[in-house]
């Protein structure tokens, strides 16, 4: 691509661009006239990440993109010569070969391949855009290959597993403070009712962290849950979950809400130490402490989601229904956990049967 080339002109579409691009650029150090080729690469990165925001894409989702394309910058900066180090890139700086070249500097990094696949779809993405809003005349990512990765079976607890963990939380819920002290202690009533949620209703962790008291439905057993780009469902929650929800809600919820110093409400169903709105980190933090309270194998929050699929799917529940509670958008993405049931049940055949 020509840096000299005029790559907009004033018809061009500018959604997304507007708030940080003038429409007559302004001069370089040296009083010419800056061309639109010559924008710093940062800026339309950050233009790229806000349009991405109004598109209703999810903060976690916008926010990898940011990191992604961030990076490419810094990489752009970091492989330029002594001379031009000083000078930031720019929309001239983007060809297929640079992109490839940063792809290729991760791959020698060691990252892994499902990083170099993002990263290359976030580029082609951007590429996209820039072509889209009028800023080149040639997509220097339209032939930017995706590297392709094997796709690794989730992590799956069994239901012994479950059953101990979910039943020391609930024991730890009904435990008193002290021997001073007999009411039990409302943090670890809000971690059973964590747990349990997150198992019976297979949430994603920001599902959970974001639930409302409104979304509760204590006579049909569901939950209203608002997932990936604000779609809606509706989901199950088994008795065992309702019940941990009900003895939470009841006590433990109320001091912790009364510890907010502000004074102020919520509608917010599970809360921090503080009475504020949990984070996904302290769920991240309550679920890998409770696998190690019984020796389960190290995971997250997601591990849960994957457990459940994969329990009601053994159980003998039908595709769609999965994908319906799980809020997939294609039936595709369901059908990895038919695999892991598969898997599992040729590792019991191989274990148990005698001419295996």
């Amino acid at each position: 691509m020509e840096s000299g080339a005029r790559l907009h002109t004033p018809d061009a579409p500018t959604e997304g661009v507007s708030d940080w691009k003038e429409a007559k650029p302004a001069p370089d150090a040296a009083g010419r006239p800056q061309r639109d080729a010559e924008q710093p690469l940062a800026g339309v990165v950050d233009a790229f990440v806000r349009a991405q925001t109004a598109r209703g894409l999810s903060p976690r989702t916008v926010r990898a993109y940011g990191v992604d394309l961030r990076d490419l910058v810094g990489w752009c900066v970091r492989s330029a010569g002594a001379a031009d180090a000083a000078t930031p890139p720019t929309i001239a700086t983007l060809s297929h070969a640079v992109l490839r070249a940063w792809l290729g500097d991760g791959a020698e990094r060691g990252l892994a391949r499902t990083t170099l696949s993002r990263r290359a779809t976030v580029a082609r993405m951007f590429g996209r855009w820039l072509l889209e809003q009028g800023l080149v005349t040639i997509d220097p990512a339209a032939r930017l290959a995706v590297p392709r990765h094997g796709r690794q079976l989730p992590v799956v607890h069994g239901r012994g597993t479950m059953r101990r963990l979910l039943d020391a939380a609930d024991a730890q819920a009904c435990a008193p403070r002290s021997a001073a002290d007999p009411r039990p202690d409302p943090v670890a009533q809000r971690d059973a009712a964590m747990l349990e949620v997150l198992y019976a209703s297979a949430l994603r962790v920001s599902e959970l962290a974001t639930l409302e008291l409104g979304a509760i439905d204590h006579d049909r057993g569901m939950l209203r849950v608002i997932g990936k780009g604000d779609r809606e469902r509706v989901v199950p929650v088994g008795d065992p979950a309702l019940a941990a929800l009900d003895r939470y809600l009841a006590t433990g919820r109320p001091e912790l809400l009364g510890r907010r110093r502000d004074g102020r409400s919520t509608a917010r169903v599970f809360l921090g130490a503080r009475g504020g709105a949990i984070d996904v980190r302290t769920v991240r933090r309550v679920v890998t402490e409770a696998l190690s309270r019984v020796g389960a194998r190290p995971a997250g929050p997601h591990s849960f989601r994957h457990t459940a699929a994969t329990h009601l799917l053994d159980g003998g529940a039908d595709l769609r229904a999965v994908q319906t509670i799980l809020g997939h958008a294609s039936i595709g993405t369901t059908q990895i956990y038919t695999h892991v049931s598969m898997e599992r049940m040729t590792q019991a055949y191989l274990q148990a049967h005698p001419r295996a």
